[in-house]
């Protein structure tokens, strides 16, 4: 049988006006992953926010591959905000933490463990010649630290 007491009485707890804001760690890696997820979805375009000089020049080199179409920079005089157009060229991109050291031989091995196919997508470095792909890279005869990636 059951029991026919009465429930004791609920406690809430109630914290007045406490405001949690949350900190984005790496500015870079949310965007990245807003473009992603934009993508899957089949969106025309992305409103990433907020913006930094990193993703200006990772979105250029993507642009410049042709795997976004353009981006527009709005400074709203805070973050800043940044509307890309897309064009469904991008399965997939991301950020790679930590941002690992990269000498000239090993940018292969490092195109052979992120990438799908020697034959598509980029590797994007910052080097001290600026951010670039590893083609770029290659080309400048550089290393660097990696960024991440996208194909």
């Amino acid at each position: 049988k059951v029991s026919s007491l009465p429930l004791p009485p609920r406690r809430h707890h109630h914290k007045k006006n406490t405001h949690v804001t949350m900190v984005l760690m790496n500015v870079l890696a949310n965007a990245l992953r807003n473009i992603v997820n934009a993508e899957r979805r089949g969106k025309r375009q992305v409103l990433i926010r907020p913006s930094s000089k990193v993703i200006v020049k990772f979105l250029e080199t993507m642009m410049k591959h042709g795997y976004i179409g353009e981006f527009e920079i709005i400074d709203d005089r805070r973050g800043g905000k940044i509307v890309v157009e897309l064009t469904g060229r991008v399965n997939k991109c991301g950020v790679i933490s930590p941002r690992f050291d990269v000498k000239l031989p090993d940018i292969e091995r490092w195109v052979q463990d992120l990438l799908p196919s020697r034959l598509f997508g980029y590797l994007v470095l910052t080097t001290s010649l600026g951010i670039m792909d590893h083609e770029e890279a290659r080309r400048k005869k550089t290393g660097g630290k990696i960024l991440g990636f996208f194909y």
